[in-house]
């Protein structure tokens, strides 16, 4: 393993310089771990052969550093559960669940967790993770507000590889949201991660349940129905609906459901219709394809019989929303720049076989005597269709002179009833 000497990073043995401050990487033996705010673990050595070397992030269960397994000999994130809650039973519980668990899911798409120890000198547990370089879909929303839809539709296609086998085991993540989404860049685009399973549902009957009857988990703004209203009967389709509600954060920088504390989101979750992306968008010039649309809707649905039932049924629908052949499986593999093209080839075919504007009369009432052909002029362009699953609807058989003289009608009758009531 290298260190950089000024910031204390951990890099593998191939990497040269720090690419943060530029500095010329050296063997991290030869570089001692500086302390960061009077942290006592920087420089300790837990469970024997994890050497903590910086603080990465501080949170209301722990801390997480970045350090080096010896045994390993490889850099690894180190997540230490502050000693307060250490002593409660159930969070150290969860603690030890989301190590077995993570631990016996495929790592392409989840964070791979390889330790779980108490450690006397510290008074604590810790947990020894992969270290990861990039950055929280969160970060990303923050700095940029939404996503493209080339690389949303890879997050989720990558995303589903992950969860689709969790919940194939009866796992269900339960707190879906972007904080825990990590996307690390690769020359062919992200490479998405899934953190965080200290929340999980264990559908299994020989597991112990540690949440109480009634109980809510997760974030409020990603929560399922059945979930925010504490059911017992949940499943993976309860991460589907969280998708549903990250996809539409990340196309529109808006939830689909939203309010001024917690109780009154769930609320809304539980009574109201989401705001699709061509709804939160409408009167930006922003055009959200109907089949998107539709994809989000389904997976927003608010009975779990009618949402859509995997998370790859999802990605799939999304992608061909936009546009694209095939399935989340190809396009989780698929780089970013050929996405990209796909999605903008689609949208230029759509263009091309959209429908010619309707002409409407300028003057209406030349329009009423001589039907359309009489002083036409272009309308504003219609909305430009894009591809979905469903044929395409059949034209309106509807002859064009039958608005021009429904109007007339109506003219004609407030005219008589006018006449009537000065009598």
């Amino acid at each position: 393993m290298k260190s950089c000497p000024t910031c204390q990073r951990v890099f593998p043995d191939n990497s040269g310089f720090c690419p943060f401050d530029g500095a010329k990487l050296t063997s991290a033996s030869l570089v001692p771990p500086a302390p960061q705010n009077s942290d006592p673990l920087i420089g300790r050595t837990l469970g024997g052969h994890h050497e903590v070397r910086r603080l990465v992030a501080d949170g209301g269960m722990g801390r997480v550093y970045q350090g080096i397994d010896r045994k390993r000999n490889e850099r690894v994130a180190i997540k230490v559960l502050h000693p307060n809650v250490a002593k409660d039973e159930v969070a150290r519980a969860r603690f030890q669940r989301e190590f077995e668990i993570s631990a016996s899911l495929p790592h392409d798409h989840i964070i791979a967790v390889y330790d779980f120890q108490h450690d006397e000198t510290v008074g604590s547990w810790f947990l020894s993770m992969e270290f990861l370089e990039g950055e929280e879909l969160r970060t990303h929303l923050e700095r940029d507000t939404t996503m493209s839809p080339a690389r949303l539709v890879r997050m989720f296609s990558q995303m589903a590889i992950g969860l689709d086998e969790a919940h194939r085991r009866s796992f269900v993540h339960r707190d879906l949201k972007p904080e825990n989404i990590f996307l690390c860049g690769t020359r062919d685009g992200d490479l998405v991660k899934v953190l965080d399973f200290g929340s999980v549902r264990v559908n299994k009957g020989d597991v112990k349940k540690l949440t109480a009857m009634g109980t809510t988990i997760g974030t409020a703004f990603y929560m399922a129905p059945e979930q925010a209203s504490g059911s017992q009967t949940l499943d993976g389709r309860a991460d589907v609906f969280a998708c549903g509600a990250i996809a539409c954060e990340c196309l529109t920088g808006k939830r689909p459901f939203d309010g001024p504390n917690g109780p009154q989101v769930l609320m809304a979750i539980l009574m109201n219709e989401p705001r699709l992306p061509s709804q939160v968008l409408a009167g930006t010039g922003v055009e959200i394809p109907p089949g998107v649309d539709d994809a989000i809707e389904h997976a927003l649905a608010k009975k779990p019989d009618i949402r859509t039932a995997t998370v790859g049924a999802f990605a799939t629908e999304l992608g061909r929303g936009f546009g694209l052949e095939g399935d989340s499986l190809m396009w989780a593999k698929t780089p970013i720049a050929d996405l990209e093209a796909r999605i903008t080839a689609a949208h230029a075919q759509a263009m091309v076989a959209a429908p010619a504007p309707v002409s409407l009369g300028a003057n209406m009432d030349a329009a009423f005597r001589s039907g359309p052909a009489a002083g036409e002029v272009d309308a504003p362009p219609q909305r430009i269709a894009w591809p979905t699953d469903d044929a395409p609807k059949a034209a309106s058989s509807r002859p064009a002179w039958v608005v021009p003289v429904i109007v007339g009608a109506c003219l004609l009758a407030i005219a008589v009833a006018g006449v009537l009531l000065s009598r």
